[in-house]
């Protein structure tokens, strides 16, 4: 049956567009329980995968290292990924992607589905749960769509290409009971998950500043400039642009550098999010209250739609401030360890997923006193090993998740926790696109003194897509 097999590649095409007439993603004429199994401890939870190409077949590792999950199906725009076969690949995405292109080596003992279509796949009823590991522009529609479908969701970030549509995706949730997972890594791993526990409480005094910043020198050339083109004949192009308007195909958008395209990512979601999670996460804060950006596309002589510098400055209610730096143009490192910096009162940590510094405060103008904390250096490994997790914090996200399906607990990173995240992101292309000083209600989720802002919380969906 077509609805449940890949189509044959004739089939695949022929086709320009897939989207049926008629057909929304929040029509479904079964109740979500009714779609699935119900799991038991020692059961083997069946995973379809949605999206399959870099990050997407990262993801199929490390779920096939898990002894109680069974993968059932695929579903992918670009038939070589379908078909986990990388002599099908175009071979200009293999010489200028190099590693970004998946190996597609993968061996099934079992029978794997494929569609070309994600919402066929959804109605497979054997698939209790679903990754979705598909460009940013997708992720709330299929994430929404696998719920109201009785799924389980394992979503990778950042969550969403709007704050509306994370929004949307908790209402999802809630009325689904579905387990979702966001793919923020570092929620797995064990220095911050320490971390976590002790900054709140005063480990470094009170934390004023926090710091980070993704560094990637793209001169001259970044992705480059080129012409519209024909996509490759096995590469379903309409489909790929989903709810994003309809531009023809350009060969350094997809696959991979549509990271740098702001209609379907940014650097700052890209990397921002996984940042700004974990300061936020280590220093208490739900949401800014006031973001202010810099920045452009000064030196990069490419086709990105996105800044090759950029600076951001979030405020918080309790008094601090948070900074995120992206420098595309340049070089070096701004710590002199980890990825991350807080600044407290009585010392300053630097932090990475392989462990932290603490460098006790020195006294400034006027004051006498000695060290308020004792220099202390951790060495993530000896936690991961002493707690038996994996040193790799996305495969603590992945088992986390295997194991809540069956529990029906939180997972670490739950959707609540990934939409704040992922919004320190779209706050930051926000107050740049509008060059104000925005003021933000974190409640409301609206910006109170600027309307201009406002209208970019979201954007109007290409027929017949809708939130």
């Amino acid at each position: 049956m077509k609805s449940k097999n890949y189509t044959t590649r004739r089939e695949f095409i022929s086709k320009t567009s897939i989207v049926t007439a008629g057909v929304t993603l929040g029509a479904s004429s079964l109740s979500a329980t009714s779609y699935n199994r119900i799991i038991g401890a020692n059961d083997k939870v069946n995973m379809g995968f949605i999206g399959l190409g870099n990050r997407g077949s990262q993801l199929l590792g490390l779920f096939m290292n898990q002894p109680d999950v069974q993968i059932v199906a695929f579903c992918d725009t670009y038939e070589p990924y379908l078909l986990r076969d990388r002599n099908q690949v175009e071979p200009r995405y293999i010489k200028d992607l190099g590693s970004q292109i998946p190996r597609l080596d993968e061996t099934f003992t079992n029978k794997v589905e494929r569609y070309d279509d994600f919402r066929k796949l959804l109605e497979n009823k054997d698939i209790d749960a679903v990754a979705i590991a598909t460009p940013d522009h997708w992720h709330a529609l299929q994430m929404i769509a696998a719920v109201k479908a009785g799924k389980d969701v394992y979503v990778e970030k950042p969550l969403t290409i709007t704050i509306r549509e994370g929004r949307a995706m908790i209402e999802a949730q809630a009325a689904t009971k579905r387990v979702v997972a966001v793919g923020l890594n570092r929620r797995g791993a064990a220095v911050y998950q320490k971390l976590a526990k002790e900054i709140p409480g005063g480990k470094i005094g009170k934390v004023t500043v926090a710091r980070a910043y993704r560094i990637n020198n793209m001169y001259p050339g970044g992705i480059g400039k080129l012409k519209a083109e024909e996509p490759p004949k096995n590469f379903n192009w309409d489909m790929w642009l989903g709810p994003r308007a309809f531009r023809p195909y350009q060969y350094n958008i997809a696959p991979y550098n549509f990271r740098w395209w702001s209609d379907y990512s940014s650097q700052m979601g890209n990397w921002g999010v996984h940042f700004m999670d974990v300061i936020r996460w280590m220093m208490g804060e739900k949401a800014p209250v006031a973001i202010s950006a810099h920045g452009g596309k000064y030196i990069v002589d490419d086709d990105r739609t996105i800044p090759d510098t950029m600076q951001v400055t979030y405020e918080f209610a309790s008094g601090a401030i948070a900074a995120f730096c992206i420098y595309e143009a340049s070089s070096g490192g701004l710590f002199p360890y980890g990825e991350v910096e807080l600044r407290g009162t009585k010392g300053t940590l630097n932090a990475g997923e392989g462990g932290y510094r603490i460098t006790p405060a020195s006294a400034g103008q006027f004051q006498s006193w000695k060290d308020l904390v004792i220099a202390e250096e951790f060495n993530a490994k000896d936690e991961a090993l002493a707690n038996g997790s994996s040193r790799d914090s996305t495969a603590n996200l992945v088992r986390n998740f295997v194991d809540c399906i069956k529990s029906k607990e939180t997972p670490l990173c739950p959707l609540e926790e990934g939409h704040r995240s992922t919004s320190f992101a779209h706050l930051a292309n926000i107050a740049l696109a509008t060059r104000e000083r925005l003021h933000w209600d974190p409640e409301k989720e609206k910006f109170t003194n600027s309307e201009a802002a406002n209208k970019l919380l979201h954007y109007e969906y290409r027929n017949p897509w809708k939130l």
